[in-house]
């Protein structure tokens, strides 16, 4: 018999996620927006259930069959529903942008004997894989990466439209900034340190600014002592730190009609991984690239997919039971357990989200 998986939230990457699953999986897409259950039940073998997934009640009676649970909500919403899901004894892959930490979850998730993997998404997710993969193998100094989605036609509000939910991205531009410096942590404001980076890939000449956000997350505390160097920068268009610091200062922050993309903007994300360390002696750069763009067939943001398709790749861990470690699993956990990234590498290529490794 098929695994139930529920997966809640029926947005951009949730949508993704179910119709990724229902190839394998008997899934059930809950939410409260009818119609977006209803564009999904109508393309892909999933079931609905309109759902307020503010309600812990409502989200207990939806996942109560589920042998996992997959948390695509927003970050706002994130943290409760985690916890709500925890307390009800089901295995979760979460993908919600919060601000608590997840750790304090621990011991619920231990003691509930829960598989509980959070941040597997784009970046944190597949960033951390690579920092807890590499971390067993050699010994990093400096570890960073610089991650953003954009539209090539640079359309929207100061040349910017959100590839993920809005509210989140609006907290990525007011959330202080956590890096580590010599296994000492800074804080610094979201937006600052700005610098330009420029990329020749896939044909495409693209010069980007970089700019301080929270984007190392869990890896603050998984990798202490262990990576004395390590920085997350967010990518945009130069001009867009002053556009964002305006809209702070006035206090007109992003509104939906105008931070709305369409589904079918032309649009891409980039990743970039950098490490460098010491290997058997020897001093090593690695550094891993991901271009990936929209996809006209199915209708899917490049930011969609690389996110819910990493949070795919989890699951199948999971629910394969090559993934068993109870408790909260930040990604870099996953990331140090036999044979999770090669799996997780080999299901993100077989959808055309490919990273490209460059090792000297």
């Amino acid at each position: 018999m098929s695994k139930k998986v529920v997966v809640l939230g029926a947005g951009r990457v949730g949508k993704v996620i179910a119709a990724d699953l229902s190839k394998d999986f008997d899934v059930t897409s809950a939410d409260f927006n009818q119609n977006a259950l209803d564009t999904l039940s109508t393309r892909y073998p999933v079931k609905t259930r309109v759902t307020d997934l503010t309600s812990a009640t409502a989200v207990g009676e939806a996942i109560h069959d589920a042998d996992l649970v997959i948390c695509a909500v927003p970050g706002f919403m994130g943290f409760n529903t985690l916890k709500t899901i925890i307390e009800n004894g089901k295995d979760v892959v979460d993908i919600s942008f919060f601000a608590e930490d997840p750790l304090e979850l621990d011991a619920l998730a231990s003691e509930k004997n829960v598989v509980a993997a959070v941040d597997c998404g784009l970046a944190p997710g597949n960033s951390d894989f690579i920092a807890g993969y590499y971390a067993d193998k050699m010994q990093i100094h400096d570890f960073e990466f610089l991650v953003g989605g954009l539209h090539f036609s640079r359309t929207g509000p100061n040349g910017y439209l959100p590839t993920f939910s809005p509210p989140d991205v609006w907290e990525e531009y007011i959330r202080p900034a956590r890096y580590v410096v010599a296994n000492k942590l800074v804080t610094m404001p979201a937006l600052s340190e700005p610098e330009l980076v420029e990329f020749n890939i896939a044909g495409h000449h693209l010069v980007l600014e970089a700019f301080n956000t929270d984007g190392l997350r869990s890896l603050i505390t998984t990798m202490h002592n262990r990576i004395p160097n390590m920085k997350e920068k967010t990518l945009r268009y130069p001009g867009h730190i002053d556009y964002i610091r305006e809209l702070r200062e006035t206090g007109k922050p992003w509104t939906p009609d105008t931070w709305k993309p369409g589904d079918d903007e032309d649009e891409y994300t980039l990743l970039r991984i950098n490490l460098k360390g010491i290997e058997n002696g020897i001093e090593k750069k690695i550094s891993y690239t991901l271009f990936a763009t929209y996809d006209k067939e199915n209708k899917m943001s490049s930011m969609s997919r690389t996110t819910g398709h990493t949070c795919t790749g989890v699951a199948r861990c999971v629910l394969n039971g090559s993934y068993t470690r109870k408790g909260i699993s930040p990604p870099s956990y996953i990331g140090e357990a036999p044979g999770c990234l090669d799996s997780i590498f080999t299901h993100l290529k077989a959808r055309n989200i490919i990273f490209e490794k460059d090792d000297v």
